[in-house]
């Protein structure tokens, strides 16, 4: 299945109705169908070619999740307007930035001008396509409202990338400020300080203790920093062995992220954000709750939670209310019960579970605010012990000396 996504580019020269000698280029999966496309066109081809590679390729741009929430938002719009679904495809697809997005929408085309529903179709590419998505694309394909769908799952997936970024954003900057600083403290105790220590030598007094220890520190650090470095680049690489391979080392992970002050906070308001706008969604567009809770499960961004939502599941097909199933698990606050207890009586869960998100979406923008405030004064901290307490030792013996000259 794999091959039939790829998109060929040829190289083609022809005829046009008028009888003009032209050229152009096209992609399409195969020679024939570059040719019967050319054909429709009213184009008559003497020759056609694979486009040759250039000699220096640039590297290709992955697909992002913000990519999947554009296509989601622009082929709702295009669908509500009319166009029928073939066509729209091929213009979100032609006008993509994206060459990836390019490939794997003229991929989706051809899947479904083959006689592929979109579903099946997206249902190939799960690495960019979650069960969610498809899922809602079946349920609106089924029941003849897919634009409808899809602008809930742009929605959807536009609300859950505002929150990651707001998140990434409030981490990446104290992480970037004392990475920066520890690559400076590095540069001061391998290349600086060994010249004040030969000025040092030269004056023959008896050095400070702060002094002496970073010294000896600085020495420590020339002989050995291969083994640090080496300590510091295996450590990355067996974290990611085991983050993408062991279930036990993320479930262990994620619960410990759980109990960071504030940060754990904000995942807990993340995740019940997410279990909520998911779930409202999917409820608004018909999906049985126990198929839905299934995807739910896997959209939460934590395993504590997702195997909270599995448990609910399984309590949920054996017959019990979802607020007692909530109730049981023990991780919903009670005024997210309440919500989905007045959701069950009255029969609008979809606008109930939307008012929980909205309300928890808030609330971790509140926390990523604070966060953010919080982490200014602890960074200037770690900078005047790493940078300020590396120049204070540096210049102790230069003010004993001054002391006793005068």
């Amino acid at each position: 299945m794999a091959e039939k996504t790829e998109q060929i580019d040829y190289i083609w020269q022809g005829v046009d109705k008028a009888k003009n000698k032209t050229k152009g280029e096209i992609a399409a999966i195969s020679e024939i169908v570059a040719k019967a496309e050319l054909r429709r066109q009213g184009f008559r081809v003497t020759n056609i070619k694979k486009k040759p590679k250039p000699f220096f390729t640039a590297r290709t741009k992955p697909i992002t999740a913000a990519d999947i929430a554009i296509f989601a938002r622009q082929l709702a719009t295009m669908l509500a307007a009319g166009l029928p679904l073939v066509q729209a495809i091929d213009i979100v697809g032609k006008g993509h930035e994206n060459p990836s997005m390019q490939t794997l929408l003229m991929g989706i085309k051809a899947d479904i001008e083959g006689g592929d529903t979109l579903a099946s179709s997206l249902k190939r590419h799960p690495v960019y396509f979650d069960e969610l998505f498809c899922n809602l694309v079946e349920a609106g394909e089924h029941a003849g409202v897919l634009d409808t769908l899809l602008d809930k799952v742009a929605t959807y997936k536009e609300k859950s990338e505002s929150m990651k970024k707001k998140i990434k954003k409030a981490l990446t900057y104290p992480i970037a400020v004392v990475a920066v600083a520890v690559i400076v403290t590095a540069i001061l105790l391998l290349f600086v300080v060994p010249v004040f220590e030969d000025l040092f030598k030269s004056f023959g007094a008896d050095l400070p203790a702060f002094t002496r220890m970073v010294i000896n520190m600085s020495a420590w650090l020339q002989e050995w920093w291969y083994i640090v470095l080496g300590i510091l680049v295996g450590a990355y690489y067996v974290f990611d062995f085991f983050k993408k391979r062991s279930k036990p080392f993320n479930h262990f992970l994620d619960r410990m992220l759980l109990q960071i002050p504030v940060v754990g906070l904000i995942i807990n308001k993340s995740a019940i954000a997410r279990f909520s706008r998911t779930l409202s969604t999917m409820s608004a567009a018909g999906v049985p709750l126990v198929e839905a809770l299934q995807s739910v499960a896997g959209a939460c961004g934590n395993i504590i939670y997702a195997e909270a939502v599995l448990k609910m599941r399984e309590d949920v097909s054996n017959g019990q209310r979802l607020q007692f199933a909530m109730g049981q698990v023990g991780m919903w606050p009670h005024m997210v019960q309440q919500m989905v207890a007045i959701g069950e009586e009255s029969g609008s869960m979809d606008a109930m579970l939307s008012k929980v998100a909205d309300f928890y979406e808030e609330e971790v923008d509140n926390l990523v605010d604070n966060l953010s405030s919080l982490m200014e004064p602890i960074i200037m901290v770690i900078l005047g012990i790493l940078v300020g307490g590396l120049i204070v030792a540096m210049y102790l013996p230069i003010f004993k000396l001054g002391a006793a000259v005068g």
